[in-house]
């Protein structure tokens, strides 16, 4: 069983849920408090031992390249400010030189198609797939449950989360077959079913281990729903002949796709932070106490 070592993280999407924010500013680099959200998923890659990051991207996305380039004349800056703090913190976060590759997807064909042009950097080999307008709050990462998990299990894994069975006809659920513990085995999976057929209640949360057969998959996959290429068609055919587990991750997930998914990571991620988050929750009471009070 070969070690997970890449992941791909599609970052080609427009982002049209959060426009007009995304008009010149990728969905992945809206700040969520003091870092943008694409640092938290591969922070999130790295703590879990991944060593190559597998950027796919599209147009009007080089600001995400740049980021995770140095900025000499910013570092120069600060070190002739003597803001080592804010340096160090920089320097920190910068990835190893040659860890990260940037491929084009030239046409919106769906999540499908953005991994299958990972293909030929990832080759022949188990590979994680983040998606990363989903950020994970989890001790240890999610990303690093996971790999324990194949660790024990092989096979493909997906991490999933329990949503209030009224909400389920809104996401990805899983058809469970038997359970261990966290670990559940796969009989299926269907996409945004009704209330009353959906087969379970644990949703897909965006956080994937595949084995690379996926690839010759993708590669004839049929467009299907949106005329887009979907991963969870390629996916369904991969179980036929490979197991499939889920996860139930301990953690909390925020799709920052949405406006909604955007505000709560910001105010959590806010209230969570080492240093800022006591004096976060003393402005957001502030505001609170003042909306509440200009309401009456």
């Amino acid at each position: 069983m070969k070690t997970v070592r890449k992941a791909v993280l599609p970052v080609a999407g427009l982002g049209t849920r959060v426009l007009p924010a995304t008009k010149s500013v990728p969905k992945e680099m809206l700040p969520v408090f003091d870092r943008p959200a694409i640092q938290y998923v591969v922070n999130e890659a790295f703590e879990a031992g991944i060593e190559h990051i597998v950027f796919v991207t599209g147009r009007n996305k080089s600001s995400i390249d740049d980021h995770f380039d140095r900025a000499y004349e910013l570092e120069s800056s600060l070190r002739e400010k003597n803001k080592s703090d804010i340096l160090d913190q920089l320097e920190g976060e910068r990835p190893i030189a040659g860890s990260m590759s940037f491929v084009r997807q030239q046409s919106p064909l769906g999540l499908g198609h953005a991994v299958w042009c990972a293909r030929d950097v990832i080759g022949d080999e188990p590979f994680a797939v983040l998606l990363p307008d989903v950020l994970v709050k989890a001790k240890p990462s999610c990303l690093t449950q996971m790999i324990a998990a194949y660790n024990d299990r092989g096979g493909n894994i997906i991490a999933v989360e329990p949503v209030p069975h009224d909400q389920v006809n809104m996401y990805g659920i899983i058809e469970p077959k038997s359970r261990d513990g966290a670990i559940i085995e796969m009989a299926g999976m269907v996409e945004k079913p009704s209330i009353d057929d959906a087969p379970s209640n644990l949703s897909i949360t965006g956080r994937y281990i595949l084995q690379p057969e996926i690839f010759n998959l993708l590669s004839n996959q049929a467009r299907g729903s949106g005329g887009e290429i979907q991963l969870t068609d390629a996916m369904a055919t991969l179980m036929e002949t490979q197991d499939f587990f889920a996860l139930e991750y301990q953690g909390e997930s925020f799709d920052c796709g949405s406006k909604q998914g955007y505000l709560r990571a910001f105010l959590r991620y806010a209230l969570d932070h080492q240093l800022e988050g006591e004096a976060s929750h003393a402005t957001l009471r502030r505001l609170l106490d003042e909306n509440a009070a200009s309401s009456v």
